[in-house]
Order: structure tokens, then sequence, then C-alpha cells
């Protein structure tokens, strides 16, 4: 015995929209695409009528009218990183908005592997590719004369035909020693990371011409450089207040390394922010969060970064000028209880 079944509701159609607004087929078909021929009052009443009817425009064909896939690719050496994932996110969400599909790939720093993902995504005719680097340096160009824009974030690109997207270290750096100047600190240091990272040294030059503008000089004449960690930080903190105890802030130039200052600065019985103010960099929030007191940092806005290369992205799709060159995004400074202004 075979049973019952329920009819299916019919799928709403254009034909029903067009209907409930009074229109005609061709004008709902252009007021729900956004056409420009369409005024504003009877593209209202289209788009109230799609909502009233629950309508969803088959995306598969407008992509094909538009010669469009409706796909993009996010092509990234580091997936597991923890400043490539927050570019992606602000990616993702910019493409959500746009109802974009998106196609992930992790090359995991294997130029080969990161090969084979471009052809696989080219493949697929996806309409365009952000390739979000590992670290904050030049990284090459993934091909020359691509069929589709690409934006690269985070790593700018070594062609500077090419279209990149990095924070502004530089201005970072100024900026994290400005707001230690303006709580009144004077004997300022600098204790950073990895010299070969090519943000370090940024970083470093915009503290420099920050405490240049200011009349002042940096505590010790040069930035420390180590590692990335808090072992260094406690010890170059220890070595800094040897030679000069009469030191009153350091920039760290990432949370890490403030977090290790910190420790440093405790054991001496050095009161933080009172006798030394510090800040950090990156705002990690697991790090800045769980420091006593809590740690003033520079956040590199890598989701709003990663939310404008989408945008540019999508222009480009739509014809615009992508444009050369590396454009930098400003950070910001997120002050906490590290860097409270001396009374």
């Amino acid at each position: 015995m075979t049973e019952n079944l329920a009819p299916q509701p019919r799928p709403v159609t254009l034909t029903d929209v067009a209907r409930l607004a009074g229109v005609s087929i061709s004008t709902a078909s252009k007021a729900i695409n956004g056409r420009a021929q369409v005024r504003a009052e009877t593209r209202e009443r289209v788009l109230q009528a799609a909502e009233e009817l629950s309508f969803q425009p088959n995306a598969l064909a407008q992509g094909l009218l538009a010669g469009r896939s409706g796909t993009v690719g996010l092509l990234t050496s580091d997936l597991e990183g923890r400043f490539s994932i927050p570019v992606l996110m602000g990616a993702e969400d910019a493409f959500g908005a746009g109802r974009v599909s998106v196609f992930l790939c992790d090359a995991r720093g294997d130029a080969i592997r990161e090969q084979h993902h471009l052809q696989a995504l080219l493949s697929r005719r996806v309409d365009g590719l952000i390739v979000v680097g590992s670290r904050p340096d030049e990284r090459p160009p993934i091909g020359r004369n691509l069929p589709v824009p690409v934006v690269y974030a985070y790593a700018q690109s070594s062609n500077p035909e090419d279209f990149s997207l990095t924070p502004d270290n530089v201005g970072a750096g100024r900026l994290a020693v400005e707001h230690l100047i303006s709580t009144g600190r004077r004997r300022i240091a600098h204790i950073s990371g990895d010299p070969t990272y090519g943000a370090t040294n940024e970083r470093a030059a915009g503290a420099l011409a920050a405490l240049a503008d200011a009349g002042l000089e940096l505590v010790g004449g040069e930035p420390l450089f180590g590692t990335w960690s808090e072992a260094w930080g406690r010890g170059a903190t220890r070595i800094l207040l040897s030679q000069h105890p009469d030191m009153d802030a350091i920039f760290c130039g990432s949370d890490q390394v403030a977090r290790g200052a910190l420790d440093a600065l405790r054991e001496a019985g050095r009161d933080v922010p009172h006798d030394v103010a510090v800040i950090g960099f990156d705002n990690w929030e697991v790090l800045v969060m769980n420091s006593r007191p809590h740690l003033s940092s520079i956040d590199m806005n890598l989701e709003r970064l990663g939310h404008i290369a989408a945008n540019r992205l999508f222009a480009a799709i739509d014809g615009e000028e992508l444009g050369s060159g590396v454009e930098k995004v400003p950070c910001r400074l997120v002050p906490r209880e590290s860097t409270t202004p001396l009374a």
C-alpha cells in the first residue's frame, strides 16, 4: 500500500512577485537585480512583495547571466595562525553579507600546495581571490596575468603591480609611543621580537619617529630585539632595569613580550603603571585580559582589514579598477590599566 504524500508547496516565482507588486515580470527582475531603470517607489514595491512572498532569486541563474559563478577563493598559508584567522573572518563576514560562496584553502606554507590550490580554485571559476599571508612581510605573487582579480591581505605581494592591504606598522609604533608620552612618560624603552620580520623594524621606526617629534630619545639609544616570547620580555626588562633604573615606560613589540616585562617589573618591586607603564602589541585577548594589571595594547584591526579586502575584491569583480601597490590599514590603540596616566 502506498502512502498519500501531502503535496509540496509550489516555489514562489518571479511571476508571483510581479503580480503582487502590479508590475511586469521584466520590471520585477530589474528591481530585484538593482538595475537603474526602475523608479525608487516601484523598486520598493517589488522588494516588499518579494519579502512578503519569501521569494529567493535563483543565484545560479543570476550568476550565469552576469558571467559569474558567485564564488571566491580565500587562499591562506597559515589557517591555524592567530593573525590570519581574524583576516579570514572579516573577509568571510563581508562575503556572507553579499551571499557569496567561499572556497577556503590552506597551503600550510608550501608553495607547491599553494599552486595546486590556485589551479583548483580557478578550475571552479571563482570570481576573485584573496591571498592571506602568514606573517606581515613581502611574499611572492601567486601568479601573473591571472584571469580574476586578486587582493593580497596582511602580507603584501612583492610585485608592485599587485594590490595589497597590510597593517600600518609604522603608524602603530608611533601610536604606542604617542600614547605613552600623553600619559606623562618621558623615559621610554622599546623591547621587540625577531628583527627579520619587516613589521618589527617598522614598529621601531614609528616609535623612534614619535620620540624625535617630542624631543625625546629612546632609553638605551636603540631597541632591544630578540624573540616573540615572555622569556625574552623578562630578560630584556631585567637588562633595562639594571642599566637604566630611571626608565618609566616600555613599548613592547608583542603582548607576549609585554607579559614577560610585567613579570620582571613585579619581581623587581616596580609598580605598573605608577613606576613603569607597559604597552604591548596585537591585543591578544587571552594575554591582555589575564595580565595584572590589564595590558594596554595596539590592535592591528585584522578583521577590518579582511572586510576591506573583501569589499575591494567585490568592486573589482564588478568592474572597478583594483589598482596596485600597498594600502596601509590604520591600527588602533586599546588603553587599559597598564598605562594609566600619571597623576
